[in-house]
């Protein structure tokens, strides 16, 4: 039998590069920090130093009742003690899984440096004072979204959107400190954090960290992954 003709996007594909770079950086896993918050607070610092455009920006994974996995982009609102933080309405297809299912896996990917981070854990809802100073501290326009509400839900027509987002936006303005009930901030508590950082010589470091239990409350195990 006869090989399918080649398609436009496979001849694409075979034009493009990952790692185009004149010099990729190095992860030394013996001198890494013992808790995975210092490393990822470092390079998140370095893709910001390095151009890499929105670097805040990562994968959050998640499943439905039925064990069904869903992925999107979302926003990174920051990382303490708790975890890694994002937000979203309750009222979501995201929300409901994680009201179903509190369990997710989040995916940052920073070619400028080649390197990306893969973290993974329980999901806890924040009280919802923090939620409402989260969103206090963003733009107009991202509480006039919040106040649109109805992520996920089947839109009838774009002229909906438009008139629902033009009350939002009027609204957002005149009350910037407007409820939106269904807004939640969530914390991803990692269980696993891995960090990829990239090699030309397709000699990948990927060091993880595992969180394991003990009398204090926890502790960070690092081991190094065959790329």
């Amino acid at each position: 039998m006869d090989d399918a003709p080649e398609s436009e996007l496979d001849a694409l594909l075979k034009t493009l590069r990952v790692w185009d770079l004149p010099e990729l950086p190095s992860l030394d896993p013996g001198g890494s920090p013992a808790d995975p918050r210092a490393l990822f607070t470092e390079w998140f610092a370095d893709a910001v130093a390095a151009g890499q455009p929105e670097p805040h920006t990562m994968s959050l994974a998640t499943a439905d009742d039925r064990g069904r996995p869903d992925v999107r982009t979302v926003m990174l609102h920051g990382v303490d003690a708790r975890g890694w933080l994002f937000a979203s309405h309750a009222t979501s297809r995201k929300g409901r899984q994680l009201a179903a299912r509190p369990e997710a896996a989040l995916g940052f990917y920073w070619p400028a440096r080649a390197r990306q981070v893969r973290v993974r854990g329980p999901v806890t809802v924040l009280p919802a004072r923090e939620a409402r100073a989260d969103l206090a501290r963003r733009t107009t326009g991202a509480l006039a979204a919040a106040l649109t509400g109805r992520q996920s839900d089947v839109l009838s027509s774009r002229e909906e959107l438009a008139s629902a987002s033009a009350t939002a936006w009027e609204r957002a303005r005149s009350e910037p400190d407007a409820p939106a009930p269904t807004w939640t901030l969530y914390a991803l508590a990692a269980r696993e954090v891995e960090f990829f950082q990239g090699d030309a010589r397709r000699q990948h470091v990927r060091l993880r960290y595992v969180h394991e239990q003990d009398a204090q409350g926890g502790r960070w195990r690092r081991e190094l992954l065959w790329p």
